[in-house]
């Protein structure tokens, strides 16, 4: 990484503009610009895109992503660009994801430690028990679940549409999976009866009723804005319930000054830095497994990424797992 005193100043002080927000300091931007740089440069050299979701470190996010967002987005995205290489700053199932709307790109997952909970908590042989135990039982998976499991199942969902797909079936019964507190959001709005599965996020399953009382009491007209990962008792709580790309929106739109973001912490920082006028109160958790991504690692998978970083999947779990996912998207 052989660059000029003049350039490493110009991308430090680029950085430092947006990580100075969530406590980066001037010597610390100092030290990722070679990375940075040297990242950024050889994006473009091998065709390469970078996503990021709202989770990644603010480094990642500003320091070297095409794309921010959350991972259904972000692998409709990466699919309409012209890259032959999609290095996913995230977790498996969401490389997975990009694979399957992206066959013929080759998709590279920095850390092959970057799992998820719920993608882990069900595999596609337990799906197939819950269909032999549910004839004829629409199946709906979350979106954070393996590829194969996606192919075991009707339909995938978001955390923003996941009642939608819900009602868009003609059945009285849904198979709901992976989420249990999703599925138990989805039944307190829904006649259908849901029939769901054990998974928890290790995020959101931290989060209680009480944590945010005391948020709304010691910050009078903050509005809380929930993930619906959350409990039960949490969303009922909330100003607003849904996905990561919603509760970003709402605290744009909205007129008021303070803010909860009850999610991963990676989501607060993104908008200390984008919405600076605005405050954001209150206690986050941190993803164990999102933050398993770093630049250093960015910087390897794109030189030379070893075949545990590689996304392979079989072409009929492709093909599969992408009927799932094209009924989500055919609904309005």
């Amino acid at each position: 990484m052989d660059y000029t005193e003049e350039q490493v100043k110009k991308e430090a002080t680029r950085l430092y503009e947006k990580l100075q927000k969530v406590n980066y300091s001037k010597d610390d931007c100092n030290a990722l610009a070679p990375l940075t740089l040297e990242i950024n440069k050889l994006k473009k050299e091998k065709n390469a895109v970078i996503l990021a979701h709202s989770y990644q470190t603010a480094d990642i996010i500003y320091g070297v992503a095409d794309f921010i967002g959350d991972s259904l987005e972000l692998s409709k995205q990466a699919s309409t660009t012209k890259a032959e290489i999609i290095v996913f700053g995230g977790v498996k199932f969401m490389a997975e994801t990009a694979k399957i709307l992206s066959p013929k790109k080759t998709v590279l997952l920095p850390s092959n430690e970057a799992g998820c909970s719920l993608s882990e908590s069900i595999t596609a042989k337990d799906v197939k028990r819950l269909k032999e135990k549910y004839p004829k039982v629409p199946v709906i998976c979350y979106v954070n679940t393996t590829a194969e499991v996606k192919a075991e199942c009707d339909a995938c969902c978001t955390s923003a549409n996941g009642l939608k797909v819900v009602e868009s079936f003609d059945s009285d019964k849904i198979i709901f999976l992976p989420d249990k507190l999703m599925a138990q959001n989805i039944q307190n709005l829904t006649k259908k009866k849901i029939i769901s599965w054990n998974g928890l996020c290790v995020v959101h399953k931290e989060f209680n009723a009480k944590q945010i009382k005391e948020v709304k009491e010691r910050f009078p007209g903050t509005k809380i804005l929930v993930h619906t990962e959350c409990s039960p008792s949490v969303v009922e709580l909330a100003d607003f319930a849904g996905g990561t790309t919603g509760m970003i929106n709402y605290a744009k739109m909205d007129n008021s000054k303070s803010f909860m973001m009850v999610t991963e912490c990676g989501l607060t920082d993104r908008m200390k830095v984008e919405l600076i006028q605005k405050d954001f109160v209150g206690s986050c958790e941190l993803c164990p497994y999102m933050k398993k991504n770093t630049l250093e690692l960015i910087l390897q998978v794109l030189k030379k990424p070893e075949q545990k970083q590689i996304i392979e999947l079989d072409e009929k779990v492709i093909e599969k797992a992408g009927k799932s996912i094209d009924y989500m998207m055919k609904i309005k």
